[in-house]
């Protein structure tokens, strides 16, 4: 294990009198350069991905690790650093394209006016990032801000100081406080942030947080991106190969110990095929996690609360009447806030486990009598962030993809939709709204500026008072082609 990152002291830490004046100190940054040209965003993108060289990687792995108790540098690299990185190289080769002013179509009647969509900054964008993957999630949506030609502040979690405190200290070697900034603090510290008046503000986070920074936001109309979570549901369809399913289900509720928004959150399984899938899930954990305790690939459970909080879940669930099976491996006892992989059976909705999003490595496996029992169920719950089908079924596929409404989507495999640039991330309703990565991120941090360019010969000047009987000719005229 890496040796221990020692918490600094809280020089960067600001208190709440001391946001407004660092928010000022950025809108008047902007406003001297409200259209930064694409030279300069480009270098603050090259600038931002100077935080994720060899030696930042390295530090960061090893702060998140000492955060959490124990998290695979592995795991680091792939679901954050390789991720962000891409994010940063599709922004810098779409950057060009993304700023030109677009051309639409401009009716008719108002030729030969020309039409125009101008994509220009915000302002300044607040971005509040959560523990689960604080790197990722700080930066990938400062790409698209950047990108976009913004200003940013950051709010990190106070669940992960050494993380923050490496980010904030990295950021400031490499930007100006006026360009970007880290705000360090607890929750009341978060709640003043969310207070301001920012020209956007993303947040990332629980659906119960995220209705007390909208809130906030509220209060100034200040726009915001609210990337909650949920239940995310994997149905299984009947023509799937579990062999092939259990192995990618299981990964993907087990990274980072299940502590990821998109995880899914439970299975919807045709009631014949339970005790096969039971079966390949305790061999496919088996594989990837030979031993829980010891074990460096298996993540610890962030704090002492959440590790409380998932064991309740269980407690309520076996009070209840569920049948809790421990998939661990080696038969061990989990270590501290290490959370054994568990499948939870005859889950009903009397139980918490199945009323609140899990954010661990609990599966609930709910058996379904038919393809339209398993939609209904999906569709009386509120809409989640993602939602997961397996099967080889075309025309059982596209009735899931038609009949039910999700965040996002991954087919016959799980979480990868979120790694596409080319695709919007966001929820739905009570899994979030907005969106961004890659172009969307770009748009969703920019006003497209409408703009309307006359002509030096204008037609609708034959429309000017004061009315004539011509007036009326052209106003058939213009009824019979708009």
């Amino acid at each position: 294990m890496a040796a221990a990152v020692p918490l600094q002291d809280a020089s960067i830490t600001l208190a709440a009198p001391d946001l407004p004046a660092l928010l000022r100190a950025q809108q008047q940054a902007f406003a001297q350069d409200m259209c930064p040209s694409r030279e300069l965003r480009l270098d603050r993108l090259a600038r931002l991905e100077r935080l994720l060289d060899a030696d930042a990687e390295r530090e960061f792995a090893a702060c998140i690790a000492q955060d959490f108790g124990c998290r695979s540098r592995v795991e680091t690299v792939l679901a954050e650093a390789i991720f962000t990185r891409s994010a940063l190289r599709h922004a810098r080769s779409h950057l060009r394209r993304w700023m030109k002013p677009r051309r639409v179509p401009t009716s008719p009647i108002y030729w030969p006016g020309r039409s125009r969509l101008y994509r220009q900054p915000l302002g300044v964008i607040g971005i509040i990032s959560p523990w689960n993957y604080p790197l990722q999630l700080a930066l990938a949506p400062l790409v698209g801000v950047l990108a976009a030609g913004n200003r940013a502040l950051l709010k990190p979690s106070e669940l992960t100081p050494r993380f923050s405190q490496a980010l904030a200290q990295r950021i400031a070697a490499q930007f100006g406080a006026d360009e970007i900034a880290v705000v360090i603090g607890d929750a009341e510290v978060g709640k003043a942030f969310a207070a301001l008046p920012f020209d956007h503000l993303v947040f990332t986070g629980s659906t119960a947080v995220g209705r007390s920074v909208a809130q906030a936001a509220a209060n100034n109309l200040t726009p915001v991106t609210l990337e909650l979570g949920g239940k995310s549901p994997a149905l299984i369809d009947a023509s799937a190969d579990l062999a092939r399913v259990a192995p990618r289900i299981a990964f993907g509720k087990l990274l980072n110990a299940g502590q990821t928004c998109i995880a899914p959150d439970y299975v919807l399984v045709p009631r014949a095929l339970r005790a096969d899938l039971v079966d390949h899930l305790r061999r496919a954990v088996a594989r990837l996690y030979p031993t829980i305790h010891d074990n460096p690939d298996y993540t610890s459970i962030i704090s002492e609360r959440h590790w409380q909080r998932l064991r309740d879940l269980l407690a309520d669930a076996r009070a209840r009447g569920a049948q809790v099976i421990e998939l661990a491996p080696a038969g061990e006892a989990a270590g501290t806030r290490k959370l054994a992989p568990t499948l939870l059976l005859d889950v009903d909705d009397s139980m918490r486990v199945m009323q609140e999003e899990i954010f661990g490595p609990l599966l609930p496996i709910v058996a379904v009598d038919s393809e339209r029992d398993a939609l209904d169920y999906v569709n009386a719950r509120e809409r989640p962030l993602a939602l997961y089908w397996f099967g080889s079924d075309r025309a059982a596929r596209e009735r899931v993809l038609t009949g039910t409404i999700a965040g996002g989507v991954t087919i016959n495999d799980t979480l990868l939709h979120i790694a596409q640039e080319s695709l919007p991330f966001g929820g739905v309703g009570p899994s979030g709204q907005g969106h961004y990565h890659g172009e969307f991120g770009f748009r969703q941090f920019s006003k497209e500026k409408p703009v309307f360019i006359q002509s030096r010969w204008s037609g609708v000047s034959l429309l000017y008072p004061p009315y004539r009987p011509f007036t009326e000719k052209m106003l058939k005229l213009l009824a019979r082609i708009s």
